[in-house]
């Protein structure tokens, strides 16, 4: 895959994909993104920046309202599967994901998250089990996955003790992998491949973990960038806004949408100065049902409020949407299956 210069190629989206920065707000839906443009006054925000909106349907194999592991296995692998499996389909067959396909064109690839790096959404891009919380398989499949770039939580379960001695972090060193334990240990890191498990289970809420996210992918951006002539996959994950509308908290929801759109800005800072970069932002699933009704029926007053109001503390059937941004971003457009979103960016990755 070929660097894409601006002067070898006017327009932009004429170029070939060389790097593709996937970003999943997980339980992000319609709503959530505009409580942020609301709560901004309206203001631009990296959403507003796209080049391209789609709209994407999330149900799973075995249900019309999808868990995480089902949808980040579509999102994924373009297939899809039941409720709680990962990396596998409905028979129990292993599925490739874009990571493990960008792997194989020889593209560098890595995961950021504000979870543990073992929970579903990441999880879909390296695990083939068929329960999402089976985890001594699933950091055996992370372990085998050889992803050059990983940051996120579950410090606790790497420091582990194994049965042959040693412990996650042992075996992860003994690889030739650079280990950071602390997110101020972030700055340090200057080669791959990482692994930055930077909290006990998940980071706290942004409102605790400050820049944490958008620090952390630009530290992966410039990792995975750096020498790279094939070009490099990297998944990041706003994993909290899920967790925040579970729990109907309107306020902390807001944090981690201000949060994950300023990782957003990152990639697409990125992707202007390095053309053949695609951004594709989007979710897995809406959660929480959430709505912003006006704060009084009478419309004919000059302003009546609005109102955060949540239908239920699970997932949710809602579409949801998808912002794409930079090279091949006008590939993708319309309403499809989660599914064939994968499949545009395989095709793309396997050129």
């Amino acid at each position: 895959m070929g660097a894409c210069l601006l002067s070898a190629c006017a327009p932009r989206t004429d170029c070939e994909v060389h790097n593709v920065i996937y970003m999943i707000g997980d339980g992000m839906g319609l709503a959530q993104v505009s409580l942020l443009q609301i709560a901004e006054d309206y203001a631009p925000t990296a959403f507003d920046r796209a080049e391209g909106v789609a709209l994407i349907a999330t149900r799973s194999a075995n249900n019309r309202v999808t868990d995480s592991a089902a949808a980040g296995t579509a999102l994924s692998t373009g297939s899809k599967t039941n409720n709680a499996a990962l990396g596998i389909d409905t028979a129990g067959m292993r599925l490739e994901s874009l990571a493990e396909c960008a792997r194989r064109q020889g593209m560098r690839t890595g995961l950021v998250v504000t979870s543990h790096l073992f929970h579903a959404t990441p999880a879909a891009f390296y695990a083939h089990v068929a329960g999402r919380n089976d985890m001594p398989d699933i950091l055996r499949d992370m372990f085998a996955s050889d992803i050059d770039l990983l940051i996120g939580g579950g410090r606790r379960m790497l420091a582990d003790s194994l049965p042959d001695g040693g412990t996650w972090f042992d075996a992860f060193r003994d690889k030739g992998y650079r280990v950071a334990e602390s997110s101020a240990m972030l700055d340090t890191l200057s080669a791959l491949p990482v692994l930055a498990a930077v909290a006990d289970k998940h980071l706290p809420r942004a409102a605790e973990r400050g820049d944490f996210l958008p620090r952390a992918v630009r530290k992966a951006l410039d990792l995975l960038d750096g020498g790279s002539e094939q070009g490099f996959f990297l998944m990041v994950e706003g994993s909290q806004i899920d967790m925040f509308c579970h729990g109907n908290d309107a306020g902390a929801l807001l944090g981690e949408m201000r949060d994950f759109e300023q990782a957003v800005a990152v990639a697409m800072d990125f992707a202007d100065a390095h053309p053949g970069t695609l951004v594709v932002v989007t979710a897995d699933h809406e959660t929480g049902g959430l709505t912003l009704p006006s704060g009084n029926a009478d419309f004919t007053l000059p302003e009546s409020g609005v109102e955060t109001r949540f239908s239920s503390t699970g997932h949710t059937a809602s579409i949801v949407p998808v912002y794409l941004y930079g090279t091949g971003a006008d590939r993708i457009r319309g309403l499809m299956d989660n599914t064939e979103l994968a499949r545009q960016i395989k095709r793309m990755i396997e050129k």
